[in-house]
C-alpha cells in the first residue's frame, strides 16, 4: 500500500518518540520553566562579586538547563507537546472519558498500535496493519486489563481488520450510519495511542476525500494531529458515532500534513 508515493503507512517525523507519559512532559516542561525564570530572577538581584566562582557556578548551571530544554526538540515537536495539553483538557469530558474506556491497545510481535471495540461480545476493529501476519494478538482495555484477541477477518485493500476477545458485557462503540462523514469542516474526535502514549485524545476537523495511489477507494482528510501509534484510532463525530478509522498521514500539496481515516462504510460493505 503507497501513501503519497511512499510504502510507509504512517509518515511522520522521525525525532517524534519518547517513552515519557502525558503527566511526566507536561512536569518536565514546567520544571524547566521554573527555573529558567528563578535563574533569571536570581541573575537581576545578585550583586558584582568575584567573577571566578560565581561565573563557574552559573556557567554548570545554564549549561545543564539548556542541555535539558535543548533535548525537548529532539524529542516532541511544539506540537507534539500541544497535542498531550489539548487530551488533557479534553479528558475531563464526562463524553470523552466514556469513549476511552472502548479503546484498546494492539500489541503485536513487532509493535502497537490503536483498535476499538464495536460490540459488547468482544469484536474490535483496527488497521489490517496493525495486525498483518499475525493470528493473535495481545488486546489491552483500559479497566478490564490484558486479554488475548483473535484476528478473524483481514481486509487488505480498505486496511481493516476484526479482531475477536470473547467474552460479554465489553465497553464499545457506536458506529455512524454509512457515509456519516460527509460534511466538510465538521469537529470530530480521534482517541489512540501514539508516541508510546495511551488513550490520548484529540480533536481535528473533516476536510474532503482523497483517492490514494493503489487504492479504488477515496479516503478521507482531516485536519488533525495524527502520530504513529494513532493506526486504528476511532474517528468519532459530535454525535458520539464511529464514522472512520485513522490509518496514516499525508503531507498534501494544499491542506499541509494531514490524517487520513477510513469511512466506516467499507467496514459494513465487509461485515
Amino acid at each position: 500500500m503507497k501513501v503519497n508515493g511512499k510504502n510507509d503507512h504512517d509518515i511522520i517525523d522521525d525525532d517524534l518518540y519518547e517513552e515519557l507519559d502525558e503527566e511526566e512532559l507536561y512536569e518536565l516542561v514546567e520544571q524547566e520553566r521554573k527555573r529558567a525564570l528563578e535563574k533569571s530572577q536570581r541573575e537581576k538581584d545578585s550583586k558584582p562579586r568575584r567573577p571566578f566562582p560565581k561565573w563557574v557556578f552559573w556557567l554548570i548551571a545554564a549549561g545543564m538547563v539548556l542541555h535539558t530544554i535543548s533535548m525537548l526538540p529532539r524529542t516532541f515537536s511544539i506540537p507534539a507537546i500541544d497535542f498531550l495539553l489539548t487530551s488533557s483538557k479534553l479528558s475531563v469530558q464526562d463524553t470523552i472519558q466514556s469513549y476511552k474506556k472502548s479503546v484498546v491497545v494492539i500489541e503485536t510481535d513487532d509493535g502497537r498500535g490503536t483498535g476499538f471495540s464495536i460490540s459488547d461480545d468482544g469484536t474490535v476493529l483496527t488497521n489490517y496493519h496493525v495486525v498483518e501476519g499475525q493470528d493473535t494478538v495481545t488486546v489491552a482495555f483500559p479497566d478490564q486489563g490484558l486479554v488475548s484477541g483473535e484476528v478473524v477477518e483481514t481486509h487488505p485493500d480498505v486496511d481493516l481488520a476484526v479482531l475477536e476477545v470473547g467474552g460479554e458485557h465489553w465497553p464499545h462503540l457506536d458506529l455512524a450510519e454509512e457515509k456519516a462523514w460527509k460534511q466538510e469542516n465538521r469537529q470530530v474526535y480521534f482517541i489512540g495511542n501514539p508516541l508510546r502514549f495511551n488513550g490520548i485524545a484529540n480533536k481535528g476537523t473533516v476536510l474532503e476525500p482523497i483517492t490514494l495511489e493503489g487504492w479504488d477507494k477515496s479516503v478521507v482528510m482531516m485536519e488533525a494531529p495524527v502520530y504513529r501509534g494513532n493506526s486504528g484510532s476511532p474517528v468519532i463525530n459530535q454525535d458520539g458515532k464511529v464514522i472512520g478509522v485513522v490509518f496514516a498521514t499525508l503531507q498534501h500539496d494544499t491542506h499541509g500534513r494531514v490524517g487520513l481515516f477510513i469511512p466506516i462504510e467499507y467496514y459494513y460493505e465487509r461485515s
